[in-house]
């Protein structure tokens, strides 16, 4: 049976897992984007925007292609995706441990954070 410190500590681990790894995603887009665009000048009269990394299609085509931009998008998703798993493993949690009224309340707050970013992108 799983006790209330022992999901305590999967949720802590789970939030630090996702925020390490969100960290070490962009910090190697952030190196690879130096590597690819040392040179480069910026022209900041005009902003043109990330062409192709507003998907999660185009981030994970950027990434497969080894470009620095659609790693830094994918750590930010990943960083996004965060506490949305941390509501999902906090309803599993409650679930085993039978706790009805968190169950639910995680539900409705899983639902608020789908809502909310499913609805922001238009």
């Amino acid at each position: 049976m799983l006790t209330d410190e022992q999901l305590d500590q999967i949720i802590g681990n789970v939030l630090r897992g996702g925020v390490l790894l969100a960290f070490v995603i962009v910090a190697t887009g952030g190196f690879m984007y130096l590597l690819q665009h040392h040179a480069d000048t910026e022209p900041f009269a005009r902003f043109s925007g990330a062409a192709g990394l507003q998907t999660l299609g185009g981030i994970w085509q950027s990434v497969t292609r080894f470009d620095s931009g659609g790693f830094i998008q994918l750590g930010l998703v990943v960083l996004i995706a965060t506490p949305v798993v941390r509501v999902l493993m906090a309803g599993a949690g409650f679930a085993l441990i039978g706790d009805r009224m968190y169950f639910f309340v995680s539900l409705i707050v899983l639902a608020i954070l789908v809502y909310s970013i499913t609805h922001t992108l238009g």
